[in-house]
């Protein structure tokens, strides 16, 4: 029986909308001999990608066209994250530089969606400090992105759509996923940890599952359209199904998407480490289509840090669950997160944060410092830790974190490992893929060999790439 707290609605109620501003910019074409085209800016996680797939797919439904150059575009949207103050500072400074380009083009149409405005103050002061936008909406206001466009081109003034409706899940929404073989889909949606330093429950809401139904669906026809990879998102996979009351847990779902004819690989981000149980670490072992790999956040390696994180396990449980991992899958790749700096945090809570590494040998972490979220209990803890200590003590963990990598990527010298090709190398246009592993391998091999899976020696081993050749 499903969560009665949680609606289930279709896309299909902003038909209306879809189909106005459709015949808007057919005429639009009709008049100038030019499609209208849109272009969007993501910042943030593989969540965030994939609701700008979302995005494009409800712009071309509406007769719009990509373009990479933005000075071009008759629409841009800045999709946003707030998980680091970083990435906000990056979207108030690309923002401001876009007023000459709409003072020359006054029927341009920009937005800023995502993270960000999710949060009503900082919707207020984008609103005020670039009075030009014509459209601001927060991650629970997706769905209603051409009723909300439609309102803004028809009615000629800023649209501000900050929605606190959490109980919500959308289907049906258009995407338009990036040619290729690799696609994700959306399993949970919302997070019911409230990690003391984390702003994604306040910006995404608490957990709602889609239906299993829906997800095998859609997997279904992404594999008749030749997805052979398939990433499982969700703020905390783990979680998926509690809401349902069908019985379906998370490894449960693995197993219906593992007899899906066509899906070659599953992946799945991301796993709360307190939720991590023994039937997905079996499900992981023994189902062959699951990658052996894993990514799990430890944050810190202090226990006295991760109650102070409410985190919910101590350290020895996250080792703990590593050697489960380890015992089960022995080729297992584990990658992580983790935060320098965090309020309250010691040399002594560092060294342990350092000592989890050098016993875990992750394959690769991303590394933050902390800063402060708006709203989160952390931001008003005692002890900040100051600047030039948080600097200090991150640049000593990433030289750990890299020299494991090196010494992880090194081991695979000399070896053939399968890697689906999915697109190119910036750095040497080469053609790219990846192991079953995650681990990301430039290939020497000819362009036939796109979208394929390819046998392929290891010959280089860097930090964050591997280079191989076809045997």
């Amino acid at each position: 029986m499903e969560n009665k707290g949680i609606y289930y609605i279709d896309f299909g109620t902003q038909a209306r909308f879809v189909e106005e501003i459709e015949k808007m910019n057919t005429e639009y074409y009709l008049a100038n001999g030019k499609n209208k085209k849109y272009h969007i800016v993501t910042y943030g996680c593989q969540m965030n990608v994939h609701d700008s797939e979302k995005l494009a797919g409800m712009l071309n439904a509406m007769g719009y066209i990509e373009t990479e150059n933005i000075q071009e575009a008759d629409l841009i949207i800045f999709n946003t994250c707030s998980v680091r103050e970083h990435a906000e500072s990056r979207v108030y400074g690309n923002i401001g530089p876009l007023k000459r380009l709409k003072d020359k083009k006054p029927d341009l149409i920009i937005g800023v969606c995502g993270c960000m405005p999710q949060q009503v103050e900082v919707a207020q002061k984008l609103a005020k400090l670039f009075p030009f936008l014509d459209i601001i909406f927060g991650t629970k206001s997706l769905h209603k992105f051409p009723q909300l466009l439609y309102t803004a081109i028809t009615e000629k003034k800023t649209v501000i759509d900050v929605s606190e409706d959490e109980d919500v899940v959308v289907e049906g929404i258009p995407t338009a996923r990036r040619q290729g073989v690799s696609a994700f889909v959306n399993i949970i949606y919302g997070c019911n940890n409230f990690c003391s330093y984390c702003i994604v429950p306040y910006v995404r809401g608490r957990e709602r599952s889609r239906r299993p139904e829906e997800i095998i669906y859609e997997i279904e026809q992404l594999a008749q359209n030749g997805v052979k990879e398939v990433t499982l998102l969700g703020q905390n996979v783990n979680s998926y199904g509690k809401d349902l009351g069908n019985g379906i847990t998370f490894p449960k779902l693995l197993e219906k998407v593992n007899e899906i004819e066509g899906i070659e690989r599953i992946r799945f981000v991301t796993s709360h480490p307190k939720d991590l149980s023994d039937e997905l670490i079996v499900a992981m072992r023994d189902l062959e289509k699951v990658c052996e790999h894993i990514h799990l956040p430890v944050q810190s390696g202090s226990t006295r840090i991760l109650k102070a994180m409410n985190r919910h396990y101590t350290k020895e449980d996250y080792l703990r669950l590593v050697e489960k991992l380890k015992t089960n899958i022995p080729d297992i790749a584990i990658t992580t997160d983790i935060i320098v700096g965090f309020p309250g945090e010691t040399d002594e809570d560092f060294e342990d944060t350092l000592d989890v590494c050098r016993k875990v040998e992750f394959d690769s972490a991303y590394t933050f410092i902390y800063s402060k979220r708006r709203g989160t209990p952390a931001e008003k803890m005692p002890n900040q830790v100051p600047d030039d200590i948080k600097h200090q003590r991150f640049q000593q963990l990433v030289k750990l974190v890299e020299e494991i990598a090196l010494k992880k990527n090194r081991q695979m010298l000399g070896k053939t490992y399968e890697i689906l090709i999915d697109g190119r190398s910036k750095r040497n246009n080469l053609l790219v893929g990846r192991t079953r592993t995650n681990k990301v391998v430039n290939v020497k091999c000819p362009e036939e060999f796109m979208f394929k899976f390819v046998n392929v020696k290891i010959l280089e081993a860097a930090e964050h790439w591997l280079y191989g050749e076809v045997i």
